[in-house]
């Protein structure tokens, strides 16, 4: 079902300015994390799984709060969705920051997972899905190269913050930001939001997507991808370690995939408009694992395992990149443009859960195997089968539509 919002364009600054809201949450957020542990664990007296399990609970509580979030912004409601969000972001900060006990950190970041299913990348999507319903992945793309950038910008700052202010007071000036910046973008870009009137029998009712193969391709995609990048992510560097790599190179490549990633937004933000669109959704998903067997190569062939880890590098930073814009849009483009939102966050728990076990599983296949060539492997079926899924989605979306073009 095609959307048409009921109001005008918005003015031309409008993606800019949710990019800086998105700027600010992810890099507060998401980022920012890995410079507070080892204060938790001295600080609080936890262990490093302790202190770790507040960072889980709070992308658990994330994708159980995916779906009314979605459901909300489908009702018009993206500017009290996303104010509130910016609300309990500064008091998930706050309260965090004024932590003793496990207890008090743990409902902190229950708080700050509230915030995050409010604020980052799912919410803002599906606002710029119903704003722009004929050109919303171009808005998209656009959107994702400021977020791209928050841990660029927000990993140095707060550890400057850490250093000169201490990590509670640091804690306290990010969620300031979030009230005095991020609130007031959303309290003001949203307003004036109506819901656009549902075509007769499609007031609300999900059933006929979810009975649909391009609905459970899309979601095996998301699901399985992001655990895979997710673990692939939290053992890269003892990966390019084991694949006896200088020093240098172990720091550099997993810095350089921020970049990359950016890189991989712009190659498709200038490219939107030559390449067709099913044909790049197609291949972009295979770049996961192309860069999967190229680090494989690194860790079990020394003679080539730089050049093998610098391949991995460009690929897997390209994958994240484009891969982001791909997983935003399909649903949109292949289920359903009215209630993407919807589906979108019915994803999210099970995603949320697939990131939480991915560097688990991974660590459990190097104990077994005394290094990463099982995990690898397995990596790479499941990115296999993740881009597997996503082709069968695609190709029956397509050919449904042409049935009814016919």
């Amino acid at each position: 079902m095609q959307v048409t919002p009921s109001f005008a364009l918005p003015p031309r600054g409008f993606v800019f300015w949710l990019s800086v809201g998105q700027l600010v949450s992810w890099g507060t957020l998401y980022y920012s994390f890995s410079l507070f542990l080892v204060h938790f664990e001295r600080d609080l007296g936890l262990s490093r799984v302790d202190a770790a399990a507040a960072f889980s609970l709070a992308l658990v509580v994330e994708g159980l709060l995916a779906f009314p979030a979605g459901r909300w912004i489908e009702r018009g409601g993206a500017r009290a969705l996303m104010s509130a969000g910016s609300l309990l972001a500064g008091a998930g900060l706050l309260v965090v920051s004024h932590a003793t006990t496990q207890t008090t950190l743990y409902f902190g970041f229950m708080l700050i997972g509230a915030a995050m299913a409010g604020t980052l990348y799912a919410p803002a999507f599906a606002v710029l899905i119903r704003r722009y319903p004929e050109g919303y992945r171009r808005a998209i793309i656009t959107l994702t190269f400021l977020g791209g950038l928050a841990s660029t910008v927000f990993i140095p700052l707060c550890a400057e913050l850490i250093s000169r202010l201490g990590w509670r007071h640091a804690l306290a000036v990010m969620a300031g930001l979030h009230w005095l910046c991020v609130l007031p973008i959303h309290a003001t870009l949203l307003r004036g939001e109506r819901l656009p009137s549902p075509a007769p029998g499609t007031r609300g009712d999900l059933s006929p997507h979810l009975r649909t193969l391009p609905f459970w391709g899309i979601a095996c995609f998301f699901v399985i991808f992001g655990g895979v990048t997710t673990a692939v992510a939290a053992h890269l560097v003892p990966m390019l370690t084991e694949a006896r790599l200088p020093a240098v190179w172990v720091v550099a490549i997993p810095a350089a995939i921020g970049a990359l990633q950016t890189l991989g937004r712009l190659v498709l933000y200038v490219a939107e408009r030559r390449w067709d669109v099913h044909r790049t959704n197609r291949w972009v998903p295979v770049l996961l694992p192309f860069a999967l067997v190229l680090l494989l190569v690194a860790t079990q062939r020394p003679a080539v395992a730089l050049a093998a880890a610098l391949g991995f590098g460009l690929c897997f930073g390209l994958a994240n990149g484009m891969n982001t814009i791909v997983k935003a849009t399909a649903m949109a483009q292949y289920v359903s443009q009215a209630y993407a939102g919807s589906l979108n966050g019915l994803i999210g728990l099970p995603a949320s859960l697939a990131r939480a076990a991915g560097p688990s599983m991974v660590a459990a296949l190097w104990l077994f195997d005394a290094g990463y060539r099982l995990a690898l492997v397995a990596l790479i079926l499941l990115a296999s089968a993740a881009a597997a899924a996503f082709w069968l989605a695609q190709r029956r979306a397509l050919a449904a539509s042409a049935r009814l073009s016919a």
